[in-house]
């Protein structure tokens, strides 16, 4: 049990986070060929003014932060599953 819900710890929140990035760079990328500029505070593209590149962790640092925290806790579950069953 401690190595299934350690496995998901470790895995889940690492797929969420490329899901995030992922979505959102695809929006940057149709942006971009409308000839826009992505405004990444807001998440819309401007057709008019140009902004600057803010990074993810800038933005979504708290949950980034967290999402990290619970893959090392997952680790943690997943190595301690294992010597449990060994």
């Amino acid at each position: 049990m401690m190595l299934r819900l350690g496995l998901c710890l470790l895995i889940l929140p690492v797929v969420a986070l490329l899901l995030l990035f992922f979505i959102e760079q695809a929006r940057v990328d149709d942006c971009l060929a409308m000839g826009g500029s992505y405004d990444y505070l807001k998440a819309v593209c401007d057709l008019q003014t140009s902004h600057p590149f803010v990074p993810l962790m800038a933005r979504f640092g708290t949950w980034i932060n967290l999402a990290m925290l619970l893959s090392c806790l997952g680790l943690v579950f997943s190595v301690l599953g294992l010597y449990k069953k060994a």
